[in-house]
């Protein structure tokens, strides 16, 4: 039943994600057109996740975010996160690979969306070159999203965060609220299988600006790992309950 709910959902996913793009187009016009068709595309995608697949999702930690103007820096373990932050982040600016740009359609909506991209293979030198464009956004009230660990890791990986996050904290002197998750249960990376259950993404108390570059770095994996680990059980045991086995977690190779 799992495979089949996923496989439905799967489908209607990217008819859904192609409908809406050809219908948003005209979207494109207004500077915030293509943030709120996002946003709507982010709360379809839940409600067909519950209908379909059963799978749930609750947010906690919502008083810990701020109006904008301030970092948000999480785990990353599969698409959910990508579209379901769009329905609480006010005004969400990413920082994506720029192959993304090339992507027919989409890549337009990337571009008028003023989402920020960056040559992954330039590391250090890219992050500086990109630097005075998040200045900019955090001045017009924008919040930075950002992955540490620079992709999609499996749920109960070993943790690669990477110091590009650090460098960018001591650059723009903001404050950053990290965010911990357990979605790659429920939508395992690389896999179409849908679990249901209840994913549940937590924002933590917010690190103030101010720290040095390695005290930051420090706090920041301690606090998302803590919470995810945490997080992770929790989903688990859920899994459990309803008689599906979770995947054991991946070797510290991957």
């Amino acid at each position: 039943m799992i495979v089949l709910r996923s496989l439905l959902f799967n489908i209607v996913f990217y008819v859904v994600l192609i409908a809406m793009m050809i219908v948003g187009l005209p979207m494109i016009l207004f500077e915030k057109g293509p943030i709120t068709l996002a946003r709507w595309w982010g709360h379809v995608n839940l409600a067909l996740l519950r209908w379909i697949c059963g799978t749930r999702y609750e947010f906690r930690g919502l008083e810990h975010l701020g109006a904008g103007g301030e970092m948000m820096a999480g785990k990353h373990q599969s698409i959910w996160e990508t579209f379901a932050l769009l329905t609480v982040v006010r005004d969400p600016v990413f920082i994506l690979k720029r192959e993304l740009l090339w992507i027919p359609m989409f890549g337009w909506y990337v571009w008028r969306g003023r989402m920020i991209p960056v040559n992954r293979g330039a590391k250090r030198g890219a992050v500086q070159q990109i630097t005075p464009v998040i200045r900019k956004a955090m001045d017009e009230g924008r919040t930075l999203m950002i992955f540490p660990e620079g992709t999609r890791r499996p749920a109960g990986a070993e943790p690669r965060y990477k110091q590009g996050v650090a460098f960018l904290y001591e650059a723009i002197g903001v404050r950053c609220v990290p965010m911990a998750l357990n979605a790659g249960l429920f939508w395992p990376r690389r896999s179409f299988l849908r679990r249901p259950g209840t994913i549940v993404c937590e924002f933590l108390p917010p690190i103030e600006a101010g720290l040095t570059r390695e005290a930051f770095f420090a706090l920041l994996q301690e606090r998302i790992e803590t919470a995810s680990d945490r997080l992770l059980a929790e989903g688990r045991a859920d899994l459990e309950a309803r008689g599906i086995a979770p995947e054991p977690s991946p070797a510290a190779s991957e």
